[in-house]
């Protein structure tokens, strides 16, 4: 089923987030999209908002890059997306931002949205709770004594994240739609064309910063994208706009 993997909010989060919509989250349009025991996708939301203001805008589609920082790809994958003036989401893992604390400083400092992968890339389920939780909170507080800014965002490795998990850091799990497999194919073609074939408006587009064949394939993503009226984004603004 395609987007079973982008992350659900459930609707007394959405009217936090959505004031103005509140009250339209009871009405038969939207609670059409509402399933899964009160549990509303994003994407609902968002065909909800178009159809009662009527106003079209540029597709939407989020890069998210996983695993990083990475000493030498990372900064090729920055200078990528300098030249595109695009802006994405680095899921880190904290034991590589406390070895290249310089380059989590230039993802934040060129406007990227910095998210939480956790510390040692652990099943983070198959954990303690408590486990679970200092994985997730020590890179917390690593990427803030580097940028100043806690993250937000945390994606589970292997998109495995219990909500009983839940750690002092109230944050907001990530997961996609389009899972590139950059890692296992290293291949620039495959990655691309699993990309395009597959890509739709207000997607997640899952990759990662390590790997040469990634970085040359996402400069023709974002060029391909781009020209088929595709605007990227970092994850919050597929997620709350």
């Amino acid at each position: 089923m395609r987007g079973k993997n982008r992350t659900k909010l459930h609707l007394w989060e959405k009217c936090l987030v959505f004031d103005l919509l509140c009250v339209c989250l009871v009405s038969g349009a939207i609670m059409s999209g509402v399933g899964n025991g009160g549990v509303m996708t994003q994407k609902a939301v968002t065909a909800a908002v178009t159809q009662k203001d009527g106003q079209g805008e540029k597709k939407k589609v989020a890069l998210t890059f996983d695993d990083g920082p990475h000493p030498e790809y990372t900064p090729q994958m920055l200078e990528v997306l300098k030249e595109q003036n695009v802006k994405a989401t680095f899921f880190l893992l904290g034991e590589e931002v406390e070895k290249y604390p310089e380059i989590v400083k230039k993802i934040h400092e060129e406007g990227h949205l910095i998210g939480n992968h956790s510390y040692k890339h652990e099943q983070l389920s198959k954990l303690t709770m408590e486990k679970a939780c200092a994985q997730v909170n020590r890179t917390n507080e690593l990427v803030y004594d580097i940028t100043g800014v806690y993250p937000s965002y945390l994606r589970p490795p292997f998109g495995d994240w219990h909500e009983k998990l839940d750690c002092e850091a109230n944050m907001v799990e990530v997961l996609w739609d389009v899972d590139t497999l950059d890692w296992s194919v290293q291949n620039h073609n495959r990655i691309v064309n699993k990309v395009l074939k597959n890509v739709q408006e207000n997607d997640i587009i899952l990759m990662h910063d390590g790997y040469e064949t990634s970085v040359t394939a996402a400069k023709e993503i974002i060029d391909t994208l781009q020209k088929q009226g595709y605007e990227f984004v970092t994850v919050d603004e597929i997620l709350f706009d």
